[in-house]
């Protein structure tokens, strides 16, 4: 079952984040609580953990990219 890498809600203000880093890449084997892509708004940077265990199968946005919040930024399968 595919599970989507996303966007967390960052405040009431803030409605976008770009992608800084992607730690973990296609192919790559990830377990649960494991950093998998790090993401930065005007205020601060936030690295995300997988919330599950599987193969990174997608990247959705690139490094560099601006997103909005709640969007998907990779999936793991």
């Amino acid at each position: 079952m595919a599970t989507d890498i996303l966007v967390p809600q960052l405040g009431n203000e803030v409605t976008e984040a770009e992608v800084t880093e992607w730690v973990a890449a296609v192919g790559d084997e990830v377990k649960s609580g494991e950093i998998v892509v790090v993401i930065s708004t005007t205020k601060a940077a936030l690295e995300i953990e997988a919330s599950a265990d599987g193969t990174l199968s997608e990247i959705r946005v690139d490094e560099g990219e601006l997103t909005e919040v709640g969007a998907v930024l990779g999936v793991i399968e």
